[in-house]
């Protein structure tokens, strides 16, 4: 019996289509997805347009950072128009949920990159489908101190690092962070005291 089919059974249509969209979010369980749509029901219809507009906004406003490729409303990122950071230290990321949980712990000072995944022969997911020839082409024509790899602790990880460290090594100083996590952790769910023991214990790359 398909999981939702006690869904359809129990609950009117209108209410289990709202389920199983929730269903769809990472993270979230069938008894999550019913508290949620619980939840929204039981809101002012004001409520529900105010967040149904916000949805509308951030999937048709918010792209890419045409320089780090984090996500904006602008062509470019808060934190790259910002002069307080150090631009001469880079921190590379896969996702944008990383460079948040690296920005949670208050250390780091640079800016980022976000190569929008790991290079994964499994998963047919190859270095140019990666933001990994702009960084090349960024550091190539800037002055950079350094490159900080901030990449899972995973088999994927620990290719992309090698394979991005071999690219960038004759422009500039390569570091990886230290992890005191087991592999295959994700950066995201990392707590902030760590994430900042392991940016102050980065080792060099080759």
């Amino acid at each position: 019996m398909p999981r939702n089919s006690l869904i359809l059974i129990t609950y009117t249509k209108p209410l289990s289509k709202l389920i199983g969209h929730f269903e769809k979010f990472p993270g979230i369980g069938p008894r999550t997805a019913q508290r949620l749509a619980l939840f929204i029901l039981k809101q002012p219809e004001n409520t529900i347009r105010d967040f149904s507009k916000a949805l509308l906004e951030a999937h048709s406003n918010v792209g890419r950072c045409k320089k780090c490729f984090n996500l904006t409303s602008e062509d470019e990122c808060e934190i790259c128009k910002n002069t307080e950071r150090n631009q001469k230290l880079i921190c590379v990321v896969a996702e944008t949920k990383d460079l948040l949980a690296l920005e949670r712990a208050r250390e780091f000072k640079g800016v980022y990159h976000v190569i929008g995944g790991l290079i994964s022969p499994m998963d047919s997911v190859g270095p140019e489908l990666l933001e990994i020839r702009s960084l090349v082409e960024r550091v190539s024509k800037s002055e950079i101190d350094e490159i900080i790899l901030a990449l899972t602790p995973s088999v994927e990880g620990d290719t992309t690092s090698l394979y991005i460290g071999k690219l960038l090594a004759p422009f500039t100083k390569v570091t990886r962070i230290a992890y005191g996590l087991p592999m295959g952790s994700e950066l995201e769910y990392v707590d902030e005291v760590t994430l900042a023991r392991a940016l102050e214990g980065r080792t060099k790359l080759n």
